[in-house]
């Protein structure tokens, strides 16, 4: 749980003054102040926010990046009624007026891509070719977002009466609530609001409390554009708070969705408040992600791709391969060239080009890695590497650990270590006989967001991606667990949730549906040949 600290003015520009170069230059290209002031968390067509003061705090470093003033109850209210008022204005303008408002969008993010690139990485951790590829995706999804508005397209139903015709007609929903996690703290609010706006939505966005600059940052640009057209800017608001401001938002009739990123526990409890008040939710939760190697898989692409897949942005993506099943007949091989990849980790500052392992985002999540790793050697996992925190400056500065490689005496799908997701660097690998002992692993967990096979059988491909295969809703082959595209549907199933962002027909969820049947006849029969005639 995050606890805000109300802090005093004198102690905030004393340790201002102390803030690095490197911060202070990523901070100054995206318009965020380095003076020291308190800086406004709130917005809803203008600035404010006089509520407990949140830090934000580099996890390379340790520093104090800034501190942001949060929401109180009342600006929340305030903020939430705005974006009614917006919803009511926005839900009027064409759909294709709407996509070039997205199309702006796109092009002023495009022009600060690097730059937001490298806050991504200041504030969250993330390496520098990770924290722009997440801007990339918000610029991506725009374009996809600006040809959907001339695209939402409803459907034509035949009826079976004579002058009837049966329309399907999407219309917008109303105000969306964005609850954003830290470890996509640019990504995920961009995959639901461009699809929000498309459909004619008012968007409010609570960030993660420990990632509040990047939102700020990304507000700022967002907020100029609506500004320059006329739009009221809370059809893209923006309430910076922790568990009080989201657990107001989760409970508001006047929020028609909430789409929450997190973990299944509090996934678990927004889904029953907002269905409790029958509103619409969209969970992205837990993911516990596998990769199925077969012995005739080219381990030139197998090999990389989990290396990726499992020590990138540290382990802290949903994404991130977290189990390994390997094939007896390639299992030796297999780990030993993977043993050599974890070695030639270069960990660092994730702003550096060199870098490819930044630090884990927080320091509560030091302890979730040293606790998963001391449960694994507790139950007598053999560790192949990795297991403990950099001690050397100046990792040992920030919150650095080793990536790991476990054997645990178990492959039981339902024992604690693999059915728990550890959202740090720890891959657990067993070894399997058969495609159909892998599959069964592989869906015996009860998270079901990512999976992979690398095989060149296609026999083996199609019982993957079938009936009797992965039940996750990413189904790759020959492709790592992570680094999704934004064209098809993003989100998994069981416990992480079932819903559905970015591509395919996610942008359905933020609509609401009617079917219209409409007569042109001169008459009126009822439908099944009913007949009321007195």
């Amino acid at each position: 749980m995050f606890v805000a600290k109300r802090l005093t003015r004198s102690k905030s520009v004393r340790l201002a003054r102390g803030l690095s170069s490197r911060a202070t230059t990523v901070l100054s290209s995206v318009d965020i102040p380095t003076t020291g002031q308190e800086l406004s968390g709130v917005y809803d067509g203008s600035w404010k926010g006089s509520g407990d003061i949140l830090e934000s705090v580099c996890p390379t470093t340790g520093e104090v990046l800034a501190r942001v003033k949060s929401a109180t109850p009342t600006e929340l209210r305030e903020s939430l009624a705005k974006s009614r008022e917006a919803y009511r204005y926005f839900r009027s303008v064409p759909a294709p007026r709407r996509g070039e408002i997205l199309r702006q969008i796109r092009y002023a993010l495009s022009k600060k891509r690097d730059e937001l690139g490298a806050l991504v990485s200041l504030e969250m951790g993330k390496i520098r070719t990770e924290g722009i590829g997440e801007v990339q995706e918000f610029v991506d999804i725009c374009d996809y977002g600006v040809g959907l508005s001339r695209m939402m397209n409803g459907r034509v139903v035949s009826s079976e009466r004579p002058g009837h015709s049966i329309l399907e007609v999407p219309n917008p929903l109303g105000v969306i609530a964005v609850l954003s996690a830290f470890n996509f703290p640019v990504a995920v609010y961009g995959w639901n609001l461009a699809l929000s706006l498309a459909a004619g939505n008012a968007t409010l966005w609570k960030p993660s409390p420990s990632t509040p600059l990047c939102s700020i940052a990304v507000t700022q640009i967002i907020s100029r554009v609506l500004e320059e057209n006329g739009i009221p800017g809370a059809v893209a608001g923006l309430v910076i708070g922790g568990k009080d401001v989201g657990e107001a938002i989760v409970e508001d009739r006047g929020v028609d969705m909430v789409s929450f990123t997190g973990s299944e526990a509090v996934g678990r409890a927004v889904g029953k408040v907002v269905q409790s008040r029958f509103g619409k939710v969209l969970l992205e939760l837990g993911g516990n992600n596998a990769a199925v190697i077969m012995p005739d898989a080219d381990l030139s692409l197998a090999i990389p791709a989990v290396f990726f897949g499992a020590v990138g942005t540290a382990g802290q993506r949903c994404t991130s391969t977290r189990r390994l099943y390997l094939h007896r007949d390639i299992a030796p091989e297999f780990l030993e060239r993977l043993k050599k990849l974890y070695a030639s980790v270069r960990a660092g500052d994730p702003l550096a080009k060199e870098t490819l392992l930044g630090p884990l985002h927080t320091r509560n999540a030091i302890k979730v890695y040293t606790d998963a790793v001391g449960y694994l050697r507790d139950a007598g996992a053999e560790i192949v590497t990795g297991g403990e925190r950099y001690s050397s400056p100046p990792l040992d500065q920030g919150y650095f650990v080793k990536p790991t490689i476990a054997l645990p005496k178990t492959a039981d799908p339902q024992d604690k270590i693999w059915s728990t997701e550890t959202f740090a660097p720890v891959l657990n690998a067993a070894v399997f006989e058969d495609i159909e002992q892998a599959i069964e692993w592989n869906n015996g967990v009860p998270q079901g967001l990512s999976s992979t096979l690398f095989t060149r059988d296609l026999r083996t491909v199609g019982k993957w991606i079938g009936p009797e295969g992965s039940d996750a809703g990413i189904v790759n082959v020959n492709v790592g667990t992570s680094g999704a595209e934004i064209g098809a549907a993003f989100g998994g199933n069981k416990s992480t949730g079932w819903g559905r962002e970015s591509g395919g027909d996610a942008w359905k969820q933020y609509v609401r549906w009617s079917a219209c049947t409409i007569n042109f006849s001169d008459k009126a029969p009822l439908a099944q040949g009913v007949d009321f005639s007195a």
